[in-house]
C-alpha cells in the first residue's frame, strides 16, 4: 500500500518549504506546463523543454527559470546563483509564503513560456563549428547516414567533425570516414567506449 513516504523523498531537503512549495504548485498549476521530477525535485517542461523548476534550500526556496536570461527582470527578481558558471539559469528566491505574489510570478512564468516557443536559448559559443566537405559528401550519397548522424548530440557530431577535419592530408580524412560511418550507422559515438 502507498504511504505519504513514498513522495516524501522528493521533498527531504526542503521538507520545512512543503506549504510553500505547493503554494508554487499551485501557481504553476495556472499554466500549460507539466511537472515532471528530475534530478530529484520538480521540474516544469513546456513541449518536453525544461522552463522551471522549484525546490527548498536551508535558507530560502526558489524558483529557477532555466533560460532566465531572456526574461526582462522589470522588478528584479532574478538572480544569477553562479555567476561564473551559469549563462542562462536564473533563480528567484523567497523567504516566505508571504513574498510570493502570484500576480508577478505568473507574469515571469508566462514570459518564460513565451521565450520558450519562441525557441531563445542561448547557444554554447565555446566551440566553433566544423564543416567537413568530405563527410557532407557522404552524407548526401546515403541519407540513411545523413539521418544517423543527425541522431547524435551536437557534442557527439563535433566530436566525429573534428576527428575527420583534424587529419592533415584528404587520404587520411577520408580513411577516418570509413572509419566513422559504421559507428555513425550503429548509433555509437566516438569516444562512447571511453565514456
Amino acid at each position: 500500500m502507498e504511504t505519504n513516504s513514498d513522495k516524501k523523498h522528493v521533498w527531504d531537503k526542503v521538507n520545512q518549504w512543503e506549504e510553500e512549495l505547493l503554494f508554487l504548485k499551485a501557481i504553476i498549476d495556472k499554466t500549460e506546463l507539466v511537472e515532471t521530477i528530475k534530478w530529484g525535485g520538480p521540474i516544469y517542461v513546456y513541449n518536453k523543454k525544461n522552463v522551471i523548476g522549484i525546490g527548498g534550500f536551508k535558507n530560502y526556496f526558489a524558483i529557477w527559470f532555466l533560460n532566465g536570461v531572456f526574461l526582462k527582470d522589470e522588478k528584479k527578481r532574478l538572480i544569477n546563483a553562479q555567476e561564473d558558471k551559469t549563462k542562462s539559469m536564473r533563480q528567484w528566491r523567497f523567504t516566505s509564503k508571504e513574498e510570493v505574489n502570484e500576480k508577478e510570478v505568473l507574469e515571469y512564468i508566462l514570459e518564460a513560456i513565451e521565450n520558450e516557443k519562441e525557441g531563445k536559448v542561448i547557444k554554447p559559443s565555446k566551440k566553433e563549428t566544423i564543416v567537413s566537405e568530405l563527410l557532407e559528401k557522404e552524407m548526401l550519397q546515403n541519407p540513411a547516414l545523413k539521418d544517423a548522424f543527425e541522431k547524435f548530440t551536437p557534442y557527439k557530431q563535433y566530436e566525429f567533425l573534428e576527428y575527420i577535419e583534424s587529419a592533415k592530408q584528404e587520404k587520411t580524412k577520408l580513411a577516418r570516414i570509413e572509419k566513422v560511418i559504421p559507428m555513425i550507422l550503429g548509433n555509437i559515438g566516438l569516444n562512447d567506449k571511453y565514456r
